[in-house]
């Protein structure tokens, strides 16, 4: 019974799942300096931060790479992502879209407001 369950719920979790990994796309598209694709499966979003390179953080933080945007957006933004850097790829860093959508939208909302106040 309990397995019959699990599969009668697949297909509203599959439909969840993918609205949040749209929105968490969309979002990220909107931003200046931020891009990133569809990813086709998985729970998690690569997003391209090289437009970002060369620019600094109010407290002085120059991006160079994840490590530097990761460190920044976790101080300045109180929002965490995964360097890059982990996955052999230092010009972007990963978010997950395993959250609620309430939680995607004020995370980006604050990546948003960070990448605003580079100069």
């Amino acid at each position: 019974a309990a397995v019959r369950t699990a599969r009668a719920a697949e297909p509203a979790m599959k439909q969840a799942f993918d609205k949040r990994r749209r929105l968490l796309c969309k979002l990220i598209n909107d931003i200046d300096g931020l891009s990133c694709r569809l990813p086709a499966g998985a729970f998690y979003v690569m997003m391209d931060i090289t437009g970002l390179k060369g620019r600094k953080t109010a407290g002085g933080i120059e991006i160079t790479g994840s490590m530097d945007f990761t460190e920044a957006v976790l101080k300045e933004a109180k929002t965490a992502v995964v360097p890059g850097l982990s996955f052999g790829a230092d010009g972007y860093v990963r978010l997950s879209y395993a959250t609620s959508e309430e939680s995607i939208v004020k995370g980006m909302a604050r990546i948003s407001e960070f990448v605003k106040s580079l100069k």
